[in-house]
Parts: structure tokens; C-alpha cells; sequence
């Protein structure tokens, strides 16, 4: 054997050594930190648990050289960080095994039982089946790793802590996956966290995660942070002393610590209200602990006494705890040097809570009832369920859960005096859903503090909100542009999906119908027997079925009824003259949007404009404005145009584009949107498609009623001196 070789297999041999050291010293920290606190039976079950994935892993090693047995090890502290049971800590060491390794459900099931088997089986990914993209795929596991949380909350505990593990050795992968795991980091599992309370895991998270997807700024921030707090380090331990003394003297026996706010959440915080690294005010916080909630509202009042309070940053989560189940005091303090330093004021019980979140108060075992916390997560877990029952596909799933992980931000009552919580920026119809789905569907108007109020305006904290409801009153599509709950948003697309089915069906019908006039046929003069050959042909397994598909336009009419004719005469290769038509009824527009009826966005058509209707596969039909360039491109396909006409009343509001050719001088724009204003218009979009030397060009989208509404806006705009042209968008 050569030299090189031998070094080779000593250098392997080694290697292999040195592994298998690192596995044993990392049981024996893992067995010495459960030995306190889990049975003898429950050890010998960890230590199973422990050979069970080392044996499955042996020959596997993490992208640092490491072997993979560490990892599962690591998950395993992290659980017991979150004084989780010893099937949590066996679920850890296992997590890996049925995605990496042969090894089956059935074998955990015989190994371990099926409640270890079944949190496992959680969380593993779906590697096993065919999806259409990566992102559905990624989806679909997160999807099952959602509803198997349903069911036990230590699914998603676990994944956490899986999660934590991998974010804190992230540093030996390529940067293009650094910054998709982080990004994935920030988007789905920190905000998880943040929702089951366990904010020292969220925080780890974003920090990495920030630093993943944005290195620079995380270097920089972090430099300015660590400047800050050597210039202010003094002044904050002096006011730290200063508040302590003062308690004791008073007789509240309290602990007072520092902290410094997390470099994630600071990065947020200046770029969601705008602000400078100076203007950041509780980039320092000291934290008081105290026995009960009666001695946190005396610590306030003393603190304030103390120092200068900032009222409009003091915040209540006491009386009204955050959706996620944090309680705590707030207020901000200026020290006589200027310096603003948040004080939190809170409870042991709150401060395990803000610490831990859920996992420090969830019970396991029968007969303990939920309480509190437990009630709060609880319920939102339910909510996922709903979820999964009205969502049309996975990835509109996820996304609904990525929209419900948003915090709530504000408090509104009903009538009779009950708190709803409901996310910032959240509208009446939010409200309704929230109170119940039915009040919901059936909505009509709203009362805010006794005074009318648009469905879609923005409600307020302390706000007493009435809604009206009429039992023939349905959702509308235009909701969907302002409801912010996912709750709302599900709804309103599920009663979408079941009415527009009906619609699409009827739509189907008389376009079959339209087109069978061609060969002088109509559906009832078509045998069942042609209409069976038909279906069978196409894969359809009723007629009811065939008018759907016809009405989304994923079939032409003209192409079903030629067939059909065929299929009737017994000789589908002969062709039969086509008749002129039969004009049937035009198809009629009730409204903003559908999805067998939609209006096209290309040349944005409104009530007094004349329109046509072309067949689109999947959308159904869209309509087009007499005008528009898509009407002469397809002018040449007639088969595909169908007779569209404006109802006669139309409660809906339509969008329409204008041009607005302005004098470059300060003071311009507001002239004009404040002329909006005054007429009562909605402008839904804006933005800037020119801007020259003397001249600026903006695209409006405005919310009008039809085409003489539009025509007054577009005169009163060109009577102002601001103003050198208006033009509606072709």
C-alpha cells in the first residue's frame, strides 16, 4: 500500500474516531440534563430513542463535517430548554429519521408507540409524493406540519427548535441558501413564534435570518447598536440602580435588568415608521419583575415619579393582553440626559410567558384544562382548520396562515360591550367575519360609533363597531381588495367558488345554446345519445359538468356544439353549413368582477362604454371596451366573441385609468387630490409614469360609478391651473 493511501485510511480511521467521540460526549450532556428531571423508565426511552437515530444515521454527516447524530442531539437541548417532555425529547432525536433514513412509520410505531410515531411523522416532509413546482411541494409540508400541529402542539415546538439549531450552523452553506432559509426564517417561523408567545426563539430567529438576507445592513446596524451602548451603557445603569433603590425603599421586592432591543426587531421598527437610528426609542429597555399585577401598576406610577413619562408610547398589555398571550406594562422614560429608555413592568408568571410562550404553559396530560394562554393558541389553532376546509389549493393556504400570523394590533366592541381583536388596518367586514361568518356573508352596511361607515374605511382601537345584515345579501368580490383577516378572506372566497360554479353553469348553457342556433339545433333537440358520446369523448361525467367547463371558457361553444351536431347526424367527419345566428339575450354585467364575467384590466371598461365579450380558456369571458387593441388583434376569431350589455342597475364602483398631465411646481398634486376629495372619489392606485423638466405625468386608478361619473372628474380636473391635460387610459 502506498503512503498516500495509508495517510488516507489513517486520516478516515481518525475521522471516524473522532465522530463517534463527539456523539458520546454530546449523550452524556443530553442524558446528564434529563437524569433530574425524567424517570428511570423514561430515560432507558430517551436512550432508545438515541440508538434508534444514530444507527439510522451513522453514515450521514451535516454540511460542517459533523455527524448528523449532533443535530437531532442539539434539537433535543433546545426542547429541554423548553422543559418539554421526555416524548418530545425522543421526537427530536427521531425527527430526521423517516425523511433521511429507511426507517419507517411502522417502525416507530412498533419501537415507540404511536404518539411519538405520529409527532415525527409530523414533522417530515411529503418527499415521497409528485408535486407540480418546488412551491407546492414546500408548501404541502408545511401544510401537514400545520394540521399535525392542530393536533399536538409539540409538532411545531419541535420544528422550532429544528429550525433554531439549523439557523444558529447556517454559516457553512452557500449564500443563495443562507438567504432562502433565512427568508423562509423571516416569513414563516419566527412570526410562528412570535404567535405562540416564545419571543427569545423569535428573536434568535429574525436576528439570523436578518442576517442571511441582508449581511450589510445587519453589519452596519449592529455596529451603530454596539456604539450606542458603549456611549450609553453608564446612563442606563445608573437609572437601572436609581429605580431599584426606590422600590425597595417603597417595600416592593422586584428585580430590575437591562436589555437591548433585538437587531431584527429595530431594523423593522425604523423602516415601518420611517425612522433614523436616533429616533428609535426603546433601543434600551429595563425590565422590572414583580410578584403581582397590583405591584405592576405601583411600579408605574413610582417610575413616573421618577422620570419624565413619554404618554404616547405607554401601552397596557395587562388589561389587554396581545392576541399571542403577552401581558406586560410599557412606557417610555427620558432621563435628564435626554436618553428614552422603555421600562417593562410585568409579573414572574408574564415574564415565563413573554420568555417561553405557550411551551412553558401547555398541558399534556388528561384531565389538566386549558387555561388562558393555552385557550388563546387554541383557538387559533382551530382556525387553521377552518382554513383548510375553504381553501381552494395548498399554496393559497400557506399564504392565509403567512396573512394570520400578522399580530393584532387593535381592539374594537360590539354593541353590547365584547372585545374583538383584529389585526392593524383590519375594516367592518373583517369585524363581521370575526364575530361570526354568517354575519359575515350577509353583511350589508356598518356603524362606527354610531355613524355610518364604508364597509372597506380603516377601523380604529376603541371603536364600538354595528353591523347591519340582510338575509339576502351575499360577499362581494370588491372585498377582497381591503379585507386584511384571513378568516375574512377564506370565507369570501369559498361562497365565491360555490356561486361561481352555479354561474358558470348557466353562462355554459346559453353559450351552447347560442351556438347550436348556427345548425338550426337547440340542447333539447340534441339525442342523449349524442349528448352521452359528447361527454364521454371530453371526460365529462354529467352535462351539468360540460356547461361549467364551457362557462370558464376551457372549451369553445362552437367547438361543443359542432360535435354535437356530428354525434346527432351519426358521421363526425361530415361538416354541416353553419346558419346565421340566432340572437339570444346578451350576457349581462352585474358587477365589478367574476370569474365567468370579468373585467378586463388591459383597457379597464365601465358602465356607458360599449363592450364585448371574448372567451378566454380558464377566465371565462372578458370584457373588453369597444376600442380596445384586444378587440382588433382577435377581431379575426368571431367563435370566440359573445354579446355583452351594462345591467341596468349597477350598485358596484368600477376602476377606471386617467392620465394627469401636471405643471411641475410645488403643490400641484395636492391640488388635484384634494379636488378627488372634495367630488367624494376613492383613488385606489397612483404613480408616476413621466416626470420631465416642467411637466409630471400620473396614472389614477379611480373607483367611479360609470362613464358620465368619470367624465365630470376628468372636467373638473382640467379646469384647474395646475393642470395642463387629462386623458383616460386606452
Amino acid at each position: 500500500m502506498s503512503t498516500s493511501a495509508t495517510n488516507t485510511t489513517e486520516n478516515t480511521v481518525a475521522t471516524v474516531v473522532e465522530n463517534a467521540q463527539l456523539a458520546e460526549v454530546a449523550l452524556a450532556k443530553l442524558l446528564e440534563r434529563i437524569a433530574p428531571i425524567f424517570s428511570a423508565e423514561e430515560i432507558a426511552l430517551v436512550e432508545k430513542a438515541y440508538d434508534v437515530a444514530h444507527k439510522a444515521h451513522a453514515t450521514q454527516t451535516r454540511s460542517s463535517g459533523e455527524p448528523y447524530i449532533t443535530h437531532p442531539i442539539s434539537v433535543a437541548h433546545i426542547v429541554l430548554d423548553m422543559q418539554l417532555d421526555y416524548q418530545s425529547v425522543m421526537a427530536a432525536l427521531l425527527h430526521d429519521v423517516l425523511e433521511d433514513t429507511k426507517t419507517s412509520r411502522e417502525d416507530l410505531v412498533e419501537a415507540f408507540g404511536d404518539e411519538v410515531a405520529s409527532i415525527v411523522d409530523g414533522l417530515s416532509k411529503l418527499n415521497y409524493l409528485e408535486f407540480k413546482s418546488k412551491e407546492e411541494a414546500q408548501a404541502e409540508s408545511f401544510r401537514k406540519m400545520l394540521l399535525a400541529m392542530v393536533s399536538d402542539i409539540r409538532v411545531i415546538l419541535i420544528k422550532l427548535a429544528d429550525r433554531l439549531h439549523n439557523m444558529r450552523t447556517i454559516g457553512v452553506l452557500s449564500r443563495e441558501r443562507q438567504k432562502r432559509i433565512g427568508r423562509e426564517t423571516l416569513d414563516v417561523y419566527a412570526p410562528i413564534a412570535g404567535r405562540l408567545g416564545m419571543f427569545k426563539i423569535k428573536n434568535e430567529l429574525e436576528d439570523i435570518g436578518f442576517e442571511c438576507c441582508y449581511p450589510a445592513r445587519s453589519r452596519v446596524l449592529g455596529g451603530k447598536v454596539s456604539q450606542s451602548h458603549r456611549n450609553r451603557n453608564h446612563v442606563v445603569a445608573k437609572i437601572e440602580e436609581h429605580i431599584l433603590a426606590n422600590l425597595r425603599a417603597k417595600g416592593i421586592n422586584a428585580s430590575v435588568t437591562g436589555r437591548e432591543k433585538h437587531l431584527f426587531g429595530l431594523y423593522r421598527k425604523m423602516q415601518r415608521k420611517q425612522l433614523s437610528f436616533q429616533e428609535v426609542f426603546d433601543m434600551f429597555a429595563l425590565r422590572v419583575v414583580v410578584d403581582d399585577i397590583d405591584e405592576c401598576y405601583r411600579v408605574l406610577g413610582i417610575v413616573h415619579q421618577l422620570y419624565t413619562p413619554i404618554f404616547s408610547r405607554f401601552k397596557d398589555y395587562i388589561a389587554k393582553p396581545k392576541e399571542n398571550g403577552y401581558q406586560s406594562l410599557h412606557t417610555v422614560l427620558k432621563h435628564t440626559d435626554g436618553i428614552p429608555v422603555e421600562v417593562q413592568i410585568r409579573t414572574h408568571e408574564m415574564d415565563e410567558f413573554a420568555e417561553s410562550g405557550i411551551a412553558a404553559h401547555w398541558a399534556y396530560k388528561e384531565g389538566k384544562e386549558n387555561v388562558g394562554h393555552e385557550q388563546k393558541a387554541q383557538f387559533w389553532l382551530n382556525t387553521l382548520i377552518d382554513m383548510q376546509s375553504n381553501t381552494a389549493d395548498t399554496l393559497e393556504f400557506v399564504e392565509s396562515v403567512k396573512g394570520e400570523l400578522l399580530p393584532s394590533e387593535i381592539y374594537v366592541f360590539t354593541p353590547k360591550g365584547k372585545i374583538i381583536e383584529l389585526p392593524a388596518n383590519a375594516t367592518p367586514v373583517d369585524f363581521a367575519y370575526a364575530v361570526h361568518s354568517q354575519i359575515g356573508n350577509t353583511c350589508v352596511s356598518a356603524k362606527v360609533d354610531r355613524n355610518p361607515m364604508s364597509l372597506s374605511m380603516v377601523l380604529e382601537s376603541g371603536q364600538t363597531v354595528a353591523i347591519q345584515t340582510s338575509p339576502d345579501a351575499n360577499p362581494s368580490p370588491m372585498w377582497l381588495n381591503f379585507v386584511v383577516t384571513s378568516k375574512a378572506r377564506t370565507a369570501i372566497r369559498h361562497y365565491l367558488r360555490q356561486m361561481d360554479k352555479s354561474k358558470a353553469e348557466e353562462f355554459g348553457e346559453r353559450l351552447v345554446k347560442r351556438a347550436l342556433g348556427r345548425y338550426d339545433e337547440t340542447p333539447q333537440s340534441i339525442t342523449d345519445k349524442a349528448m352521452q358520446s359528447l361527454l364521454a369523448e371530453f371526460g365529462f361525467k354529467s352535462q351539468e359538468e360540460l356547461y361549467v367547463d364551457v362557462g370558464l371558457g376551457n372549451h369553445l361553444p362552437s367547438q361543443i356544439a359542432e360535435r354535437l351536431v356530428a354525434k346527432k347526424h351519426g358521421d363526425e367527419n361530415t361538416e354541416f353549413p353553419q346558419l346565421p345566428v340566432r340572437e339570444t339575450a346578451p350576457l349581462t354585467i352585474e358587477g365589478r368582477e367574476g370569474s365567468v364575467l370579468s373585467l378586463s384590466k388591459c383597457c379597464c371598461p365601465i358602465p356607458g362604454d360599449q363592450v364585448q365579450g371574448l372567451i378566454t380558456a380558464g377566465k371565462g369571458i372578458a370584457v373588453h371596451r369597444a376600442g380596445c387593441r384586444n378587440v382588433s388583434r382577435y377581431r379575426r376569431r368571431p367563435k370566440e366573441w359573445v354579446a355583452v350589455e351594462w345591467g341596468v342597475e349597477l350598485a358596484d364602483s368600477f376602476e377606471a385609468e386617467i392620465i394627469v398631465h401636471l405643471v411641475n411646481q410645488p403643490g400641484a398634486l395636492a391640488r388635484v387630490t384634494s379636488t378627488m376629495s372634495l367630488m367624494d372619489i376613492n383613488i385606489e392606485n397612483m404613480d408616476f409614469n413621466n416626470r420631465g423638466e416642467g411637466n409630471i405625468q400620473i396614472r389614477f386608478v379611480l373607483a367611479v360609478e360609470d362613464r358620465k361619473h368619470l367624465a365630470r372628474i376628468i372636467r373638473r380636473l382640467r379646469n384647474l391651473t395646475v393642470v395642463r391635460g387629462v386623458n383616460r387610459r386606452r
